[in-house]
């Protein structure tokens, strides 16, 4: 599978809130470029750290997509459902990919995390 269509796999299950985890590598890498900056290196490590975050998810628009070799960039829109009942919001996204084979090894994210619930 290309990288293109990782990365198009890992969308469309998000947005139909399918089997998007199985597309990660064990040994993948995921760093969250808000202040301050948050690494967590394992798939197992990475789920649990943004467990909070998928769980609100309500839908994922991608707005674009730019793929070169085994590197992507999705410019994203999420509709974030907080549990607490506050209102949604929408937090637009861009997402750095790397992929081996058929597997997600890095996610490197950069959001403004100013709409979100402390």
């Amino acid at each position: 599978m290309t990288t293109r269509a990782t990365i198009q796999r890992y969308f469309d299950r998000l947005a139909a809130h399918g089997d998007w985890e199985s597309l990660f590598a064990d040994e993948m890498t995921f760093t969250s470029y808000t202040s301050p900056v948050k690494e967590a290196k394992g798939k197992a490590v990475f789920l649990a750290a943004t467990k909070r975050f998928y769980s609100s998810i309500g839908s994922v628009q991608v707005r674009a997509l730019l793929v070169d070799g085994d590197r992507a960039c999705a410019l994203t829109r999420y509709e974030i459902r907080p549990p607490t009942g506050a209102p949604p919001f929408t937090s637009d996204v861009a997402e750095i990919f790397r992929v081996t084979g058929d597997a997600i090894t890095s996610l490197d994210i950069y959001f403004d995390s100013a709409p979100f619930p402390k």
